[in-house]
């Protein structure tokens, strides 16, 4: 009896998945800057964090992080709104590298916001390793 084993992890992405959400992700960028930029919106800065792409090509997932964080949800929400159009407006960009475009679904990338919470912490002297350290006495 023969026994076929995948070595690869679930979740591992491959070269094709990666090389994908890429193109998505730079694409994505550009295009958001530049809406933004038309529109003369001043004081607001959305990054395309990361993308993933499903193993099937069908759904890429967008983290992005707004600045200021207090407008991230309002931002957010209108991404998940115009999902269809700003799909439409990546799929002319990279027409003549994808067959199809992946849905597009948005997410919050709130990282920065968790790091300086921990550095907000950490500066304020409430180290929580400080504090572990103090019980066992």
């Amino acid at each position: 009896m023969i026994f076929i084993i995948n070595l690869k992890p679930y979740g591992m992405e491959t070269k094709r998945q990666k090389r994908i959400a890429k193109i998505i992700q730079q694409d994505l960028a550009e295009i958001l800057q530049g809406e933004i930029r038309r529109a003369g919106i001043k004081n607001l800065l959305i990054s395309v964090t990361k993308t993933y792409v499903t193993p099937d090509l069908t759904l890429a997932r967008v983290y992005v992080s707004v600045f200021p964080s207090e407008k991230a949800d309002e931002v957010l929400e209108a991404l998940r709104q115009n999902a269809k159009q700003i799909k439409h407006a990546v799929a002319r960009r990279v027409r003549y590298q994808l067959r199809k475009m992946p849905d597009l679904e948005f997410y919050r990338d709130d990282s920065l916001d968790y790091i300086e919470k921990i550095e907000k912490s950490l500066k304020n002297g409430d180290n929580p390793l400080d504090k572990e350290k103090g019980s066992e006495k």
